[in-house]
C-alpha cells in the first residue's frame, strides 16, 4: 500500500509527484495516455513564468524528465473506479490488478469537448481532429477549418495558418473570446478567415473529409465549405464519472474542491483542470499540484 497515488501525468500530477517525493511519501503516478497532458499537444506556450516562449511538448517533456530523474514510478493505466476501504483507498485499473493507497491526488485533467454533429465520429482520424499540432502537418498546403472561439481555437488556427493554404475559423458568437493578443494575431493573418455567428452542423465527404456544413447561429442559413480537415476546439469537459460516488461533482462534472484542493472525501485531493476553479492554465495546475501534495502529507501525518 503506497502513501499516495497520483492519477494523471499532466502539469498538476507531475508537480504533485515532485512535492510528494520530496516530502518522503511513497508515490506512484498513473497516466492513461501521455505525460504532459494537454500541454504536450499545445503548439506554443508564451504565458508560463520564466519560460518566455516554448513549444508545448518541450515544456511537457521537461516536466516529465524532472519527475523521472527523481525515480518516481510511473505506470500507464486507465483508472476505472475509486473505493474507500478500511485502510485507505482501492483503485480499479482497466485490464490490471487493483491498486491500494492511503491517499489519492486526482489530477486527471479534462478532455476535448466534441461537437456531436453528423459525420464527426465517422471521419475521426480521416479529417476530423482535436489536436492541430498533432495532425496539422497532414494537411500542409490545403484548406482547413477550425471550430471554436477561445484561446485554444485561435492558437490552433494561427498554427495551421502557418502551414495550410487557408484556414476558416468558425465560432458561434459575434466575436472571439480569446485573449486580445491572439485575436489581433488572427486578424492580421491574410489566409485566416473569421466566420462568426456560425456553427458546424455536419461533416461530409467520401473516404476523407471533403466539406463541412455551416449553419448560421441566428438565421439558420446553411452553406457548405469545402475543406480537407476540421479541427474541433470548443473547450474541455472533465472525465470524473469513475470517481462519483464517492466524490461530489458540480453540475458540469467537475470535482467540488477549492483552493485547498480538498474534496468531500478525506484523503482524496483534486488538482488541475478536473476540479472546480476560475482559471484553467498550466500555472494554476502546477500550483494545485504543490498544494495537493502538501495536503496529502498533512493528512497522512495527522
Amino acid at each position: 500500500m503506497r502513501d499516495v497515488i497520483i492519477i494523471g501525468g499532466g502539469p498538476a500530477g507531475l508537480t504533485a509527484a515532485i512535492y510528494a517525493v520530496r516530502a518522503g511519501l511513497d508515490t506512484l503516478v498513473l497516466e492513461a495516455n501521455q505525460l504532459g497532458g494537454q500541454v504536450a499537444v499545445s503548439a506554443e506556450v508564451d504565458n508560463y513564468p520564466a519560460v518566455p516562449h516554448t513549444m508545448g511538448w518541450v515544456l511537457a517533456n521537461s516536466m516529465a524528465q524532472q519527475v523521472q530523474a527523481m525515480d518516481v514510478p510511473i505506470q500507464y493505466a486507465q483508472v476505472t473506479a475509486l473505493e474507500r476501504t478500511g485502510e485507505g483507498f482501492r483503485l480499479g485499473v482497466e485490464g490490471g490488478e487493483d491498486l491500494t493507497c492511503r491517499s489519492v491526488i486526482l489530477a486527471n485533467g479534462a478532455k476535448r469537448r466534441k461537437l456531436g454533429c453528423p459525420g464527426e465520429e465517422e471521419f475521426l482520424g480521416r479529417g476530423v481532429s482535436y489536436c492541430a499540432t498533432c495532425d496539422g502537418a497532414f494537411f500542409k498546403g490545403r484548406d482547413v477549418a477550425v471550430m471554436g472561439g477561445g484561446n485554444t481555437a485561435v492558437e490552433d488556427a494561427l498554427y495551421l495558418a502557418g502551414i495550410c493554404r487557408s484556414v476558416t475559423l468558425i465560432f458561434r458568437r459575434d466575436r472571439l473570446t480569446a485573449q486580445r493578443k491572439l485575436v489581433e494575431a488572427a486578424e492580421g493573418k491574410e489566409n485566416l478567415r473569421l466566420c462568426p455567428r456560425s456553427l458546424v452542423t455536419a461533416v461530409t465527404g467520401g473516404d476523407l473529409v471533403e466539406a463541412v456544413e455551416i449553419t448560421g447561429a441566428e438565421n439558420g442559413e446553411k452553406q457548405s465549405l469545402p475543406v480537407s480537415a476540421l479541427f474541433v476546439a470548443i473547450g474541455l469537459e472533465p472525465d470524473n464519472a469513475p470517481f462519483a460516488p464517492p466524490l461530489a461533482l458540480d453540475d458540469y462534472g467537475y470535482i467540488l474542491a477549492g483552493e485547498d484542493c480538498k474534496t468531500n472525501v478525506p484523503g482524496v485531493f483534486a488538482a488541475g483542470d478536473s476540479r472546480t476553479k476560475l482559471l484553467r492554465q498550466i500555472v494554476t495546475a502546477v500550483a494545485d499540484g504543490a498544494v495537493a501534495a502538501m495536503q496529502a502529507e498533512r493528512f497522512l501525518h495527522g
